[in-house]
């Protein structure tokens, strides 16, 4: 299906004409200074307005003293703020795109940490997540939660905003007061769903009167908050008919999940299918006559268009996408969908790095987060560059260095540019892992990159050939650990996923995980696919722990129980010694620590699959860096790090020259 002939058709929203459909949907991004907005926020919505986006609606604005849930938080209650609003509002309305800015109070879905205060909610329940037993607002409070909305929807109108959005979805004091798994009161706020949408329903009229008849007002509301006891779609519809029903609301947006117990479904990883919360926008749209906004992982315009054509909504919220493309919309409408670097939502760089208390960023764009720094100017002269290593480091570095008209050499041993990625892609649900490296191949080709493959650089060709500068993007090469002695069947993960190694069907296979990623739950996944009975060991207190970080946890959980991969914490392994023969075939005896009890105990496996730390492939480097030209290093060959860390680090070498 072509992109274009529904997602870049005008829509009618409120006052607002939109030119396309395309929404960058409300997300966090931790750029507040202070609790106000800064030059980093206009920078960055701005960046996306000139990309083409059909309507922006910005991260949530606090509407009331009480709620401070994060550090970085802008709290729109303070009038400072509409100076900050007065900036971002222009800089995007430069490009003509139409802004929003998103209200919200996010109830007992907080901590008192920054505030000193109580939390606030509509019944003393603890959210699992924070764990903190809110207070239970009175109606005399409930009036001054109401008020704070208007309050702050009237700085928006001051700071220029072409309307409001308001939060009553997956953390939000409104969701609490409509979900009968939070509300538990008796009086005229609790009990019936009318009763528990009144606060709803009294701040969409405290709202429309503070921002007038001529700006949107939209409610974002959540489908299924997948709780027991909770929200689901049949009362959400319901929802809808109530804010429809007003008269007074232009749009409704649509979610799912809760931001704290269900937040893997709200910003699901590549295990969770594209389009997979449309069921919720569908079904609001069959209901009420407002215009709709659809979402769930949205990545691409095809997609988009077909959620339109299908009918399951008016709008299509694409948030990753246009985070790792702020060009996403201005390319589909050019006919140019191949040149798109579609977002891969592993999560690493946006969820996980504000999971951190970091601004956010993206694995695939080094810019993002970073609009409002300038590059430096390209040297006078184009130079001809020399890169080594095809993995995203490399890949990065030379489309950097093409795109600012330098004459760009890649150079890749293997039979195919991916490096590291290129394996990682090959488990399951890690498919989408590989779009890094095919978008950054699509970049280089496009601006004139010579990819030659199946060739290794040496310093000798390197030297005869006297570049301008090299990059060395070469990567880094398995370690066995300290105990592993030598033995044959004590492998690393990329032994297995590469073909080195392959465990037959009923072995006993050990995966030790001290890197508490995806390495090695993903070879554990592949094992046990393969028919290996396997366990997973790890000195850390959770198996995979950063997967909590980037929302896999849950689904790899899930896959993992099914397979029947076993997980032992707390421990360390320091010693291995061949086991004795069996069958004619060697097995592997293991000494492991408990880290709790401080015992040891021996246990045999036929294989084990190491997760450990790399040694960089450094040969080169140490070769060159006398060379009378310049010569960078990227990635895993200065010190082996995640994905992320090459691709900046391609890009500070490609922006250096």
């Amino acid at each position: 299906m072509s992109a274009g002939r529904l997602l870049f058709s005008p829509l009618r929203l409120g006052a607002l004409t939109l030119a396309n459909r395309i929404v960058f949907s409300a997300h966090l991004t931790n750029y507040a200074q202070d609790g106000l907005p800064s030059e980093q926020h206009a920078a960055y919505y701005a960046a996306r307005a000139a990309g083409g986006a059909g309507l922006i609606i910005t991260e949530e604005h606090s509407t009331h003293a009480t709620d401070w849930p994060y550090e970085k938080l802008i709290h729109g209650f303070r009038p400072q703020a509409v100076a900050g609003y007065r900036r971002i509002t222009e800089a995007v309305h430069a490009h003509g795109t139409p802004i929003l800015a998103q209200l919200n109070h996010n109830g007992g879905q907080a901590s008192s940490m920054y505030s000193r205060l109580p939390v606030w909610a509509p019944s003393p329940v603890p959210d699992p997540l924070f764990r903190e037993v809110p207070k239970e607002v009175t109606t005399t409070e409930i009036a001054d939660i109401v008020a704070g909305y208007a309050a702050v929807a009237g700085h928006c109108a001051q700071g220029g905003f072409d309307g409001v959005e308001l939060q009553c979805s997956h953390s939000s004091i409104v969701r609490g007061f409509l979900s009968p798994a939070t509300n538990l009161r008796t009086d005229a706020y609790g009990g019936p769903l009318h009763q528990r949408a009144r606060i709803l329903l009294e701040i969409i009229d405290a709202v429309r009167e503070a921002i007038g008849p001529g700006r949107v007002l939209g409610v974002r509301l959540c489908g299924d908050e997948l709780l027991e006891g909770g929200t689901t779609i049949e009362e959400a519809v319901r929802t809808a008919r109530l804010v429809e029903a007003t008269g007074k609301v232009d749009y409704i947006n649509t979610s799912i999940g809760v931001a704290t117990s269900t937040l893997y479904m709200i910003e699901a990883s590549m295990s969770v299918p594209p389009g997979y919360a449309l069921f919720v926008s569908n079904a609001i749209r069959k209901a009420v006559r407002l215009p709709v906004i659809g979402v769930g992982r949205i990545k691409d315009p095809v997609q988009a268009e077909r959620a339109l054509a299908e009918g399951h909504c008016d709008l299509v919220g694409v948030v990753r996408g246009q985070i790792a493309d702020p060009d996403f919309a201005a390319k589909a409408r050019a006919g140019h969908t191949p040149h798109i670097r579609t977002c891969l939502s592993c999560n690493q760089e946006c969820v996980g790095r504000m999971g951190l208390n970091r601004w956010l960023g993206c694995i695939e764009n080094p810019r993002a987060g970073r609009e409002a720094i300038a590059l430096p100017a390209p040297g006078p002269r184009p130079r001809r560059v020399l890169v080594v290593g095809g993995g995203p480091a490399g890949l990065q570095a030379a489309a950097t260095a093409a795109q600012r008209g330098h004459q760009v050499t890649l150079y890749e041993r293997g039979a195919a540019t991916g490096g590291q990625v290129a394996t990682a892609a090959t488990a399951p649900s890690r498919a989408e892992f590989l779009d890094v490296v095919r978008n950054l191949l699509a970049e280089c080709l496009r601006h004139g990159v010579e990819i030659r493959t199946g060739v290794e650089a040496t310093a000798q060709s390197l030297r005869a050939q006297q570049p301008d500068a090299v990059v060395l993007a070469t990567g880094a090469r398995p370690q066995p650990p300290y105990w592993a002695g030598g033995l044959e069947r004590i492998v690393d993960v990329r032994d297995v996923l590469e073909g080195r190694a392959a465990p037959a069907a009923g072995a006993r296979v050990l995966v030790v995980d001290e890197l508490g990623f995806h390495q090695a739950t993903s070879v554990a996944e592949v094992l046990a696919d393969r028919g290996c009975r396997v366990r997973i060991t790890t000195p850390g207190m959770v198996v995979g722990q950063d997967l909590g970080i980037t929302l896999d946890l849950e689904t790899y959980s899930v896959r993992a129980h099914a397979k029947g991969i076993e997980h032992a914490t707390d421990q360390v392994v320091t010693g291995a010694r061949p086991g004795p023969e069996k069958d004619g075939d060697g097995d592997v005896e293991l000494d492991i620590l408990t880290h709790t009890t401080g015992s040891i105990a021996q246990e045999r496996y036929d294989w084990v699959v190491c997760a450990a730390q790399q040694t960089p492939e450094d040969a080169l480097w140490q070769a060159l860096k006398d060379a009378p030209f310049l010569v960078q290093r990227a990635g895993d060959c200065l010190a082996p790090r995640r994905a992320h860390a090459a691709v900046i680090e391609g890009h500070r070498a490609g922006a250096a020259l």
